[in-house]
């Protein structure tokens, strides 16, 4: 039976045995150089690629030293997936349950922090170190529904031996990430995973669709936490003359006085009260609110020279984060990045020269006609590093000194992205 690499999953839902056993030919093959009966899924062969690199044993597990309860205690309080696992438990656990399936949540480290569902399947996931604080990065234990959404940062199905490691050969999975809607930083990952036989093809879509609800929910919240600072800045501002703002503490806009509005200031990573230039207000001062920052601009206009040299470090060396840094002016200050933004500011930063809209699209999406979804991408980018960028053609200012920071094999270049340009780059840094 001839099949490609997308057939899988279908295949597997109508008859889960058959499946599983031509994955694990499929599997054997890839390690042993062998001919497979069908390719992999893309997103299945890249993870190996990865995992290969990494040295994990694909016989052996390798079970990390589990968090302490405390350990796990602190990092549940302090996370903001707290703030969703209501949403996560009504939307997963009823189904979960009868369908015997557990619910995961891991924290941005691949860390284990939540684990409910069926007691049967929870006493099977003991047994393949699937416990709370256990690391389930996938430079650690290898291609799973845990670790590889966090890599890639899309939604993720692992069934049967497209489990890099052996022993969790009889697993089925399906990931997705959670990313914080004020930042883009990845908070986590929710995981529905079970023996073989539960295996669903539309698990994959249904996480999916829940983790986009807990996101949703985060950014409810987010909006609340600045109606309430918006009523303690409104007394605040009516009270000063000129140009002033009131941000949350991750640069968010509350309210505005004698300026344009804008959705959010570029704060350094750890601002202090004083003196410090800022994209989008100039040189100004800072000072403590309660929830957040009040920031005034001095008057007069501030000379584009007098920012100082700027020198902007666009950091894509790590497999996971991703961001941009700014040094110059009266500080500097660091953004993680979204897939995407990484994916076009890596694209301004080779082609120093400029892009236009239609040749971003092309770049990223191989079709030059979609240059409304990349002027709507641009524009967000815009909003942190306006100062910095210039468009008509969308390009670094040329008065910026750009440092562009690769990993070290050329594989882990935008590991999730499928960018035409992205691919080709990955080829041009040596990889055939």
């Amino acid at each position: 039976m001839a099949l490609s690499p997308m057939d899988v999953t279908q295949f597997a839902a109508v008859d889960a045995a058959r499946a599983a056993r031509m994955l694990s030919e499929v599997r054997s093959a890839r390690l042993s150089g062998g001919q497979a009966p069908v390719a992999p899924r893309p997103v299945i062969e890249q993870s190996w690629d990865r995992v290969l690199r990494s040295g994990v044993d694909p016989d052996h597990d390798v079970r990390s030293g589990l968090l302490s309860p405390e350990e796990v205690r602190r990092r549940r309080e302090s996370s903001a997936l707290r703030h969703v696992l209501p949403v996560l438990r009504e939307a997963l656990l009823s189904v979960a349950d009868v369908a015997h399936h557990i619910m995961v949540v891991a924290d941005d480290d691949g860390r284990v922090l939540w684990r409910e569902g069926s007691a049967p399947v929870l006493r099977r996931a003991d047994g393949l170190g699937f416990e709370l604080g256990a690391d389930w990065r996938e430079e650690v234990v290898g291609t799973n529904g845990v670790g590889t959404p966090a890599v890639t940062r899309r939604p993720v199905q692992v069934f049967a031996s497209e489990h890099f490691v052996r022993s969790q050969a009889t697993w089925t999975c399906a990931g997705a990430p959670i990313t914080d809607p004020r930042s883009g930083r990845l908070l986590g990952v929710v995981d529905v995973s079970g023996p073989l036989e539960t295996m669903h093809p539309a698990t994959l879509a249904w996480v999916d669709s829940v983790a986009k609800l807990a996101e949703a929910r985060l950014r409810e919240l987010h909006a609340r936490s600045l109606e309430r600072l918006r009523a303690v800045a409104a007394p605040v501002l009516a009270r000063l003359e000129g140009r002033a703002l009131v941000t949350d503490r991750d640069g968010w806009t509350a309210a505005v006085t004698g300026m344009p509005y804008v959705d959010r200031v570029a704060l350094p990573k750890s601002p202090e009260a004083g003196m410090m230039w800022l994209p989008a207000v100039g040189a100004c001062t800072v000072e403590p609110l309660a929830g957040g920052w009040l920031v005034r601009a001095a008057e007069g206009p501030v000379p584009r020279d007098a920012r100082g040299a700027t020198r902007i470090v666009l950091d894509l060396g790590q497999p996971r984060r991703w961001s941009v840094r700014v040094l110059g002016g009266a500080g500097d200050w660091t953004r993680e990045l979204s897939p995407r933004h990484a994916e076009l500011l890596y694209l301004l930063a080779v082609h120093r020269g400029g892009r236009s809209a239609a040749g971003l699209a092309e770049d990223v999406f191989g079709d030059p006609a979609r240059t409304v979804t990349v002027r709507a991408e641009m524009s967000r980018v815009r909003r942190y590093l306006g100062p910095y960028l210039e468009h008509r053609p969308y390009r670094f200012c040329e008065a910026a000194e750009v440092e562009l920071l690769l990993p070290p094999d050329p594989r882990d270049l935008l590991p999730h992205s499928t960018a035409p340009a992205v691919r080709e780059g990955r080829a041009t840094l040596g990889v055939p």
